[in-house]
């Protein structure tokens, strides 16, 4: 049976936090949308999520698009 060599990517995504001054929870969340350059953001780490996708590779490395399966 031959064996091939099957790229998994995990989706992770950094959390990150800023105070944002905001007539409510809504606007604060669009504000920070429209002008998230403009506050200062701690960061709280990484988050790992359930999306995964799986490639196999060819003989070169490279993906074989017609076996990615998966979340994506």
């Amino acid at each position: 049976m031959p064996k091939f060599t099957v790229l998994r990517r995990v989706d992770a995504y950094v959390d990150s936090t800023a105070e944002i001054e905001a007539d409510d929870a809504e606007d604060a969340a669009m504000l920070a949308r429209e002008r998230a350059d403009d506050y200062d953001w701690e960061e709280l780490g990484t988050v790992q999520f359930d999306a995964r996708g799986y490639v196999t590779l060819d003989a070169k490395g490279d993906e074989i698009d017609a076996t990615r399966c998966g979340d994506f």
